[in-house]
């Protein structure tokens, strides 16, 4: 869980990547600056032909330019982070700071920084005096780590522009999510009946406030299993929770007795181990976090200040292809077994029904009186309905029944509002 924390940190973490170019630029510096070639080799035609003064001139030269470059790099990028978080959604600046190539065209430039100014102490110098031997491979190097540079300056404003097209944006939500659902998605059963906790059940306090970003359940159903008890978890992942509220009931198979004092230390302990908080959500486990996210631009894109139904209908198509998978999936709580094939623990998820309303009800209730966002939205439900069993579906007709009751109380025009009666009704009539 440990691992798994510090992974997600640095992944979104702007200056991880350049330090550790720059310590590789360190190093390949040092280690290019003790090869030396020889004035008849073949290869000497190759490395840098200037004289000492040249070659310190050039490392100036282009450590000084690296460094503007740096600064209209991270200055662009400030704007992209701004756009995004005002234009789209302000969830999406994690995506942003996650973007490996952003990472990587400001390590080089680093790195080209580093490694140019590192070479001013040996180039041209040797215990205080000036001297004309010098590394000219090194020197080299700075030269094509200059040119290195120029192409990622190209490739970056070519990828900062396409990467905050909303196109662009909505399908990277849309992959992420689809990315959750393959890996680490775990199907429930809707007809489970989670228990209340008994009379004697003890609560495992949150360690601290945040947001619930995983579940790891393994190491936490094993304790379980040797202390024979039982035990449910209250928050699903991505829910809030504040420090020393129940994160976790814990109860003796009979439920009369509360749990011995040691084995209520021991899980405890073992807590870390299976449940990870942390200031914001994160896309890791949690589905609905990506919903929320291309909800969030349907919703901008449908308030009075921007009145973009077409881009709150990509959001609605981007959100269709997530739908799709999860109606081909069972959701709701699960119960893991032990080895032994006990019951051990209640995890709580969320059903298909909260998912499709989290993905369509802010576009319903936002954009209900645009005959346009309409359309998209029973197109939608007609897909969607077509992947799952007769449980989504009947989630589906609920939510169609209740969109065609808003489109009669806020479509006043009859030319508007009748086709959408119409094609709303042929849709329920469709449904098995």
């Amino acid at each position: 869980m440990r691992r798994e924390a510090i992974r997600e940190y640095l992944a979104s973490a702007l200056w991880a990547m350049p330090t550790a170019a720059v310590v590789l630029a360190l190093i390949a510096g040092a280690g290019v600056s003790s090869i030396r070639i020889d004035p008849a080799s073949p290869f000497a035609v190759l490395v840098f032909q200037g004289t000492s003064d040249d070659a310190r001139s050039l490392l100036i030269s282009i450590a000084s330019t690296i460094v503007t470059v740096i600064a209209l790099v991270l200055g662009l990028t400030i704007v992209a982070l701004q756009l995004a978080s005002t234009q789209f959604s302000p969830r999406l600046l994690r995506s942003f700071l996650r973007d490996i190539p952003n990472q990587l065209t400001l390590s080089v430039f680093v790195a080209t920084f580093a490694y140019s100014t590192a070479g001013l102490y040996t180039v041209g110098v040797a215990s205080g005096q000036r001297i004309e031997d010098f590394p000219r491979i090194a020197v080299s190097g700075a030269l094509l780590l200059l040119f290195v540079s120029m192409v990622m300056l190209v490739f970056f404003v070519h990828h900062l522009a396409h990467s905050i097209q909303i196109d662009q944006v909505m399908k990277g939500v849309e992959r992420g999510t689809l990315r959750v659902l393959e890996r680490s998605f775990a199907e429930g059963d809707p007809d489970l009946r989670v228990p209340e906790p008994p009379r004697g059940a003890v609560a495992l306090p949150a360690p601290g406030s945040g947001y619930v970003q995983a579940f790891h359940v393994e190491a936490f159903v094993a304790v379980l299993s040797r202390r024979r008890l039982t035990a449910r978890i209250v928050p699903v992942v991505g829910r809030h929770v504040v420090a020393g509220t129940p994160i976790v009931w814990v109860w003796e198979d009979d439920g009369a007795h509360p749990p011995l004092q040691e084995a209520v230390t021991e899980l405890r302990r073992a807590l870390p181990t299976m449940v990870r908080v942390g200031y914001e959500r994160t896309l890791e486990q949690d589905v609905a976090f990506g919903i929320r996210q291309l909800a969030d631009i349907a919703s901008k894109a449908l308030s009075p200040a921007v009145n973009d139904p077409y881009t709150a209908n990509q959001a609605v198509d981007h959100l269709a292809t997530i739908l799709a998978a999860l109606a081909e999936r069972q959701h709701g709580p699960r119960a893991v077994r032990d080895a032994r094939g006990v019951v051990r623990l209640y995890v709580p998820a969320r059903d298909f029904g909260y998912l499709l309303e989290l993905a369509l009800g802010q576009v319903r209730r936002y954009g209900a009186n645009e005959p346009r966002v309409v359309r998209a939205l029973l197109r939608v439900c007609g897909d969607v309905a077509g992947f799952g069993d007769e449980s989504h579906r009947a989630v589906v007709r609920r939510y169609v029944e209740t969109l065609l009751d808003d489109v009669r109380r806020m479509v006043p025009q009859p030319a508007d509002r009748e086709p959408l009666l119409a094609e709303g009704a042929a849709l329920l009539a469709s449904l098995p």
